[in-house]
């Protein structure tokens, strides 16, 4: 494995305006947030990323948007005809095996791709790695462990579940008016990553501060602190959340 890996954590919405970005370099198990681009430099997010693989030997994408849809949905839908029913339980049709394996672990429930909103997010994402891929020129596999053979791969995270297994609050801090819960948060966070870089940003942004939590995610994954999946040939289908070893 490199000595360092660069983390870019993405914090994925439909429009390119509502991303966060955070970059952090990973070394030794330890991570430095090096950088949180502004809205202008963003603008548009693909072309940002594709410069950093550009000039980076080794990259981890942590994207906090679901990168697969359950495998029972698939199944069931592939045949179903309007007006007939569909037998499989509404939790197994519309939440992945890693969905409640975040819940049995850390009491936390993400949202179901297969029946929220979120599902235009997880399209958004899956759009944004491939005009990556494009831009780059580079193939951006899913890794399965910290040791990744690519010079890019990317992870699914959970800022909240991040959170949550980091034993910080992860409620009530997205809204406008709550800049002092994200100082709070931010505080805490000075325990497991050096600020290198003015912060300021993330403190009126719950995006930006959503994006540097997933490159802790990401710190957790590359120092081999998070969870593998219990069912490999389901996460590879589904994708898989990587959240921090509670136990």
């Amino acid at each position: 494995m490199a000595d360092t890996t660069t983390i870019i954590g993405i914090d994925c919405a439909v429009e390119d305006k509502n991303i966060g970005v955070a970059v952090g370099e990973w070394s030794a198990g330890e991570v430095v947030l090096t950088a949180l681009p502004s809205k202008e430099e963003l603008l548009p997010v693909s072309n940002y990323v594709s410069r950093f693989i550009s000039c980076t030997k080794r990259l981890l994408l942590a994207v906090d948007a679901p990168l697969g849809w359950p495998e029972n949905l698939s199944i069931s839908l592939a045949s179903h005809k309007a007006g007939r029913p569909l037998e499989t339980a509404a939790d197994l049709l519309f939440r992945r095996e890693t969905d409640r394996f975040v819940r049995k672990c850390l009491s936390k429930q993400p949202l179901d791709v297969g029946a929220d909103r979120i599902a235009r997010t997880a399209h958004a994402a899956l759009n944004l790695l491939d005009k990556i891929r494009k831009l780059s020129g580079r193939e951006i596999p899913l890794a399965w462990e910290p040791a990744f053979t690519n010079s890019v791969a990317a992870i699914e995270v959970y800022p909240a579940g991040t959170l949550v297994a980091s034993r910080i609050p992860s409620s009530g801090y997205k809204k406008r008016e709550q800049l002092e819960v994200r100082q709070a948060i931010l505080t805490r966070l000075r325990q497991e990553i050096t600020f290198a870089v003015d912060i300021s940003s993330a403190e009126h942004n719950h995006n930006v501060l959503d994006a540097i939590l997933c490159v802790l995610a990401g710190c957790d994954f590359l120092s081999g602190k998070a969870y593998p999946p219990e069912d490999a040939s389901t996460a590879m289908k589904e994708g898989w959340i990587w959240i921090r070893k509670t136990c």
